[in-house]
């Protein structure tokens, strides 16, 4: 990998618009005073920076439930998948992805298989890192089928910043692991539920990856993991 590469990556489409509206507001405040021009350069190189799509590299192994999103694994817990989806009612063990405004933003498929309902609800904006932030906020949820037939959810949900939601997949689209699906502007966080009796392989205050970190394994009987902060 060049040097260049490290830290110039790709920006998704979605963001060209963002930048430039940054970079015109930058021009003005260069024109009525330098120092405020240099704090949109700043913000500019932020933005960029935000919307930034960099390539990776996702384990291939059937039965991985990989990290939708870039961001601390916030919350592991029972919960029931959102009520829109017509999935069971059941409790499954829901891992709660939340991403600062810092992490990258596209969001990926955790596993493989046939987007069979996609649902968006509009609600609240409370910080995405609290609980009561699943039930309340603005959220895009989906269900994604697998060839076994057992289904996982992801949810999108909008936080204290975010204010939109971009989906890019529709229903009935095949995904496979680690494919783009969407995204949230400016700080959020994604949920997956795992199909009954899969234990995670994370632990709270975990970093991930999208598209690369590994946050289950349907084929695995092994308990959940234990973990320590140092």
């Amino acid at each position: 990998m060049r040097m260049r590469d490290t830290f110039i990556k790709p920006m998704h489409p979605e963001g060209i618009k963002f930048v430039a509206i940054f970079a015109a507001i930058t021009v003005v405040l260069f024109l009525l005073f330098k120092p405020l021009g240099w704090i949109g350069v700043g913000l500019t190189i932020w933005c960029y920076y935000f919307f930034r799509d960099p390539k990776r590299t996702t384990p291939d192994r059937p039965g991985l439930v990989i990290s939708p999103a870039d961001g601390i694994v916030s919350l592991i817990e029972k919960a029931v998948p959102p009520a829109e989806l017509n999935m069971s009612d059941q409790a499954l063990t829901r891992v709660s992805v939340f991403m600062s405004v810092f992490n990258c933003h596209v969001n990926r498929a955790p596993i493989g298989g046939t987007i069979s309902q996609i649902a968006y609800r509009p609600g609240k904006f409370f910080n995405a890192s609290l609980d009561k932030a699943s039930a309340d906020n603005e959220r895009n949820s989906l269900c994604i089928d697998m060839e076994d037939g057992r289904q996982i959810a992801v949810v999108q949900i909008a936080g204290l910043v975010a204010r939109r939601i971009v989906c890019f997949s529709k229903i009935g689209d095949a995904i496979g692991a680690g494919e783009r699906f969407g995204l949230i502007r400016f700080g959020s966080r994604l949920d997956v539920y795992l199909p009954d009796g899969v234990v995670p392989m994370v632990n709270v205050g975990q970093t991930m990856i999208a598209g690369e970190s590994v946050l289950a394994d349907l084929t695995s009987s092994e308990p959940a993991r234990t973990g320590r902060t140092q």
